[in-house]
């Protein structure tokens, strides 16, 4: 840490509602954690939203009036009492508020980029808003030039802070968890959301591959670990395709099961599609699935497009195939599946990877740089 750094910068945080658990949140607070160590608990204050988004008459979430003003009211009171060198804004659902904050005491607002929350069109206010941050940190490259490509971003500054890996880890997994009851069949393992809402994930289309595999290796298992609104649909899909006895549903799992499926499967697959339509984008922003498999040594099948494919090596740490293609997934499955030593080596290389590139520590470098980029010492 620099004395530049300690001296010199406080950092507003505006976040959404950290109440619920999932990427957003899990980033968020460990892009807090990290300004708290580069640059000390005393140089970082967080005003998020006091509540989650509710269910509107149309049937699409959005906050409150009230929770919506509670917010801005306080964003507001501690910018002008703290007077922060920096506003992270952590959401572009937050934007209109720092920039309209930026207006009235003149300090510049960086803007997080994640995903599909800006690889579309945006109402005037967020399209606004985004456009007027001085920074933009992006999870990813992708996003980045999604975002620049959509939004029409001319020559902006900008960062690229991949999430990491929580700091913690799960205790030892529970030894009577059912997957650990079979460990010598091949097994493709998905983790992940089963909603309606988010079919991109990849599920249906290892199904559609699914029956290739079984010719090849008939002794595979197909593994799906998740939830949702979606899982009965996939589970009749199943049943008619006649591959029940192979395809198992775990549904929500502990951590510590988590961890069992992973240390018991073979590869790790999620195909999923990335679409960048301009009205309802699909895709991952990230995939933090993928570090996590990667972080027990397994291989990887992920997509050629989209952000996943910054990060997994196509023929190093895993294989990257077209989601539509259903011949290409069930080959790249087969390929890992009959060849456990190349499957092992590109476990092995992924999760040396991990551990070099997605650490907390890195990211606090990452980080760090980004800061010590920011002209703020100017202002």
């Amino acid at each position: 840490m620099t004395e530049k750094l300690k001296r010199k910068q406080k950092v507003l945080v505006l976040a959404p509602s950290l109440k619920s658990i999932g990427g957003v949140q899990n980033y968020i607070r460990t892009l807090v954690d990290a300004l708290n160590a580069v640059l000390g608990s005393d140089r970082v204050r967080v005003v998020a939203v006091a509540g989650d988004p509710e269910v509107r008459d149309d049937g699409n979430l959005a906050l409150s009036q009230s929770v919506k003003l509670r917010f801005l009211a306080s964003a507001f009171a501690t910018a002008v009492a703290w007077s922060p060198d920096l506003i992270l804004c952590a959401h572009v659902g937050l934007a209109p508020a720092a920039r309209l904050i930026q207006a009235v005491t003149r300090t510049p607002y960086w803007l997080v980029l994640y995903g599909i929350e800006v690889w579309g069109e945006l109402p005037a206010a967020k399209a606004k808003a985004l456009r007027g941050a001085e920074r933009y940190v992006s999870i990813t490259r992708f996003t980045l030039d999604a975002t620049i490509a959509r939004h029409h971003l001319k020559e902006p500054r900008v960062s690229i802070l991949p999430p990491t890996l929580l700091k913690s880890r799960p205790q030892a997994p529970d030894s009577n968890y059912v997957t650990s009851k079979d460990p010598v069949r091949p097994t493709v393992l998905t983790v992940g959301r089963i909603a309606a809402s988010e079919r991109y994930k990849g599920h249906d289309a290892i199904l559609d591959a699914w029956p290739e595999v079984l010719r090849q290796v008939p002794e595979a298992i197909y593994l799906i670990v998740g939830d949702g609104d979606d899982r009965r649909r996939l589970e009749l899909r199943a049943r008619e395709m006649g591959i029940t006895d192979s395809v198992h549903f775990a549904g929500s799992v502990s951590p510590e099961e988590l961890d069992v499926c992973y240390d018991r499967c073979s590869v790790f697959a999620m195909p999923a599609r990335t679409e960048l339509d301009a009205r309802a984008p699909r895709g991952e922003g990230f995939g933090i699935v993928f570090l996590e498999a990667m972080a027990h040594g397994k291989p990887v099948v992920g997509p050629r497009m989209g952000a996943p494919a910054e990060f997994i090596r196509s023929g190093e740490h895993g294989l990257l195939v077209d989601p539509a293609n259903s011949g290409e997934l069930a080959g790249a499955l087969i390929e890992l599946l009959e060849d456990p030593v190349r499957a092992k080596r590109m476990g092995e290389a992924g999760k040396d990877w991990v551990a070099r590139e997605f650490t907390f520590e890195r990211f606090c470098e990452r980080l760090r740089d980004a800061l010590l980029e920011s002209p703020l010492d100017n202002r």
